[in-house]
């Protein structure tokens, strides 16, 4: 238990340069995947206050399709990469997610464009 206790002290203490090589290693050696949002680092160096990682995969999720559903089904296929049925299927689903981890950019961009077909999107 004393083993456990000094590695949990010791990933406490880590910076964020030391973090981000920690996330790394996990990913590269052991295929471990480290969910963004969830690593917590000291941000002044052990003086208690804490800070998230910056959120760098967002969520892009139609909660509805609104007035013009032919149109937010048709950008759904384009945007997906899905069948028409399928998107259709999505579209009826909502609210659903249209794409999972992607960079901000994108995200903005998916939503900008449904947006501009009459669903309300909201990004995660």
């Amino acid at each position: 238990m004393a083993d456990v206790k000094a590695l949990a002290e010791q990933l406490v203490g880590l910076t964020v340069k030391e973090v981000q090589e920690l996330a790394d290693v996990l990913k590269s050696e052991y295929g471990i995947e480290p969910a963004a949002a969830a690593v917590v680092v000291a941000a002044d160096g052990g003086g208690g206050a804490a800070a998230v990682e910056e959120k760098t995969a967002f969520n892009v999720i139609l909660k509805s399709a609104g007035a013009s559903k032919l149109n937010v089904v048709k950008i759904v296929k384009d945007l997906t990469g899905l069948g028409l049925k399928e998107a259709k299927e999505l579209v009826d689903g909502a609210p659903k997610a249209i794409k999972e981890g992607v960079a901000k950019a994108e995200a903005e961009d998916l939503k900008a464009k449904l947006t501009e077909a009459g669903a309300e999107v909201e990004i995660q």
